[in-house]
């Protein structure tokens, strides 16, 4: 087995103890940073969200691998500084203004920062000035993902939207997500897409900019 193989291993399994220690070594036998990265976690993450998609694993397992992938990254993070075309860009994401939930968009976080992204995460009761704000701050953005877990949330997506699309902003995809939100409800508001769960929202990101 090599190298990337048992990094690959260990973060499927969610062995954040030994993670670090194995990318090390993958380092100091000269192994490419970007290859250790894509192939030995994101790689990895990707079979995560493929069996979570199939329920042959739930969100304790995801979030432990998630966590595991983490402490791979921290160890690969100053070998990777100025290396181009690591990750697939910016994407920020945050749950709508008057909901508090973020168990999901937590999650969320974890899974599309797992796959290749830098998430800026915005937190919960987040405004439209707020996403409006964070979006000029960073107009390389590729991704904004709206998180909504209540119905009586649900208005606050479709204002968002309006808000962003009228501050004339453009240049990333709307991803929309959430207990109450529909794929029918996306095209209702004008999203880009929408995902019923973390791994499928991940994927949708990286869908969206290929």
């Amino acid at each position: 087995m090599t190298k990337i193989q048992e990094i690959a291993q260990a973060v499927e399994a969610g062995k954040s103890k030994i993670v670090g220690g194995l990318v090390e070594e993958a380092l100091a036998e000269g192994l490419d940073p970007v290859k250790i990265l894509n192939e030995g976690m994101i790689g990895a993450m990707d079979v995560v969200g493929e069996k979570f998609k199939r329920s042959e694993i739930f969100v304790p397992e995801m979030l432990v691998a998630a966590r595991a992938m983490k402490k791979g990254v921290e160890v690969l993070k100053p070998k990777l500084a100025g290396k181009a075309n690591v990750g697939l860009g910016k994407c920020i994401i945050g749950t709508v203004a008057g909901d508090m939930h973020d168990i999901g968009k937590n999650l969320v976080c974890m899974m599309i920062e797992s796959t290749g992204f830098e998430v800026i995460d915005l937190g919960v009761d987040v405004s439209s000035e707020k996403f409006i704000d964070a979006l000029k701050k960073n107009p390389d953005a590729k991704i904004l993902g709206l998180s909504a877990l209540l119905t009586t949330t649900m208005p606050a997506i479709k204002q968002t939207i309006e808000a962003v699309n009228a501050a004339g902003l453009t240049g990333f995809k709307i991803i929309i997500g959430g207990a109450p939100v529909t794929a029918d409800y996306a095209k209702q508001v004008g999203a880009d897409g929408y995902s019923p769960d973390a791994a499928s929202a991940a994927a949708l990101a990286k869908q969206l900019v290929a």
